[in-house]
């Protein structure tokens, strides 16, 4: 997955240099995420069992972006610098919409949680799940429609202002005149390259997701593990290297727009979109996460927007993050299966998170 995951990023970054600075961002972005949306579909499509690995996965993809690579971003270029400088236009940007969109995540999930352990309501817990379902079905057209605006903005209506800071990063870049001098794929060949590295990902997703029940059932790997640290990292390495060289560049403002621009599209394009085809095939995908994970996302966009808050990073605020990150690891590591589910059965490491089935 890993090098098949690069093949896609390097074609993609290719087929950008040939788009406008502030729409070959967003394109490479998007190619970034097509890996992320073939592995939740496949997810889908092998049935209900999976929904709550996809729910892990999609929030594991967001706090594997904002954490630790954002971390290793910070790390990595404070190393050589004493601070490095980016542009609020897109820290303010990227750290405002993932704030809406947490809360549009979140909300579901708080909802069910408060009526479930109500006594006084007449509805019962089949209902409240039913209403929590068409909740979530609401939020991912809303999100969908914020990802939307969110294209408007950055490609058409303030395209020159971001077109602008790209181009003032790529001339900060200390290798630029060795990426000048590098042979370039021409446009054909980055289509074909695309096309056979989403190919070859799509296969090994195939591949991935059946063996997802033996890490779970046999190798008593918990759920809340697999969805929201292995699975995130093996499809986001690429991107992560991608968003580091850059910062090690300098080009922090590039960097910074990979990272958000990534969690973005997880956030508003990628989760509804699995929600709405979930809703089309009768696969009950709903935003209904465990409190545990909702907590994480909500603490993590907190601590990422505070970090981002001055324009300016250093090492120290990098290795912040990844430490909030192995946090979220470890707990994720031992949080318990739900019962009735596989390896769920009560061992110290063996845990998941989701309804029992």
């Amino acid at each position: 997955m890993v090098p098949a995951a690069n093949l896609v990023g390097f074609a993609g970054q290719e087929f950008s240099r040939k788009l406008p600075a502030a729409i070959g961002v967003i394109v490479e972005t998007t190619f970034g995420s097509v890996v992320e949306i073939i592995l939740f579909m496949v997810l889908l499509k092998t049935g209900d069992g999976n929904v709550q690995v996809i729910r892990a996965a999609i929030l594991g993809s967001i706090l594997a972006n904002m954490l630790l690579c954002m971390g290793a971003c910070f790390l990595v270029g404070g190393l050589k610098r004493d601070e490095q400088e980016f542009h609020p236009a897109i820290s303010e940007v990227g750290s405002g919409l993932m704030l809406v969109a947490g809360m549009g995540l979140i909300l579901p999930a708080v909802y069910f949680a408060a009526l479930d352990k109500r006594t006084d309501l007449e509805l019962g817990p089949g209902e409240i799940g039913s209403e929590t379902l068409k909740i979530s079905r609401a939020v991912a057209i809303i999100l969908l429609v914020g990802y939307l605006i969110y294209l408007w903005f950055q490609t058409k209506s303030h395209d020159s202002l971001f077109t602008e800071i790209y181009e003032h990063d790529d001339h900060r870049d200390a290798d630029r005149h060795k990426d000048l001098a590098k042979d370039k794929l021409t446009l054909t060949e980055s289509i074909l390259a695309i096309a056979i590295g989403l190919a070859c990902v799509s296969m090994i997703a195939v591949f991935l997701v059946l063996q997802i029940p033996y890490m779970v059932e046999e190798r008593h790997i918990s759920d809340a593990f697999v969805g929201l640290i292995l699975v995130p990292l093996v499809e986001k390495i690429a991107e992560h290297l991608t968003s580091v060289d850059e910062a090690w560049d300098n080009q922090m403002n590039f960097a910074i727009a990979h990272v958000l621009g990534a969690s973005i599209q997880t956030a508003l394009l990628n989760t509804p979109l699995v929600v709405i085809v979930g809703w089309g095939i009768g696969v009950g995908m709903d935003l209904k996460f465990e409190i545990f994970d909702a907590v994480a996302l909500i603490l993590a966009i907190l601590v990422m927007g505070s970090f981002l808050r001055d324009g300016k990073s250093n090492y120290l605020e990098g290795v912040l993050c990844i430490m909030v990150y192995i946090i979220i690891a470890i707990c994720a590591f031992f949080y318990p299966d739900p019962p009735h589910h596989g390896g769920g059965h009560g061992g110290g490491n063996g845990g998941g998170h989701g309804e029992g089935h």
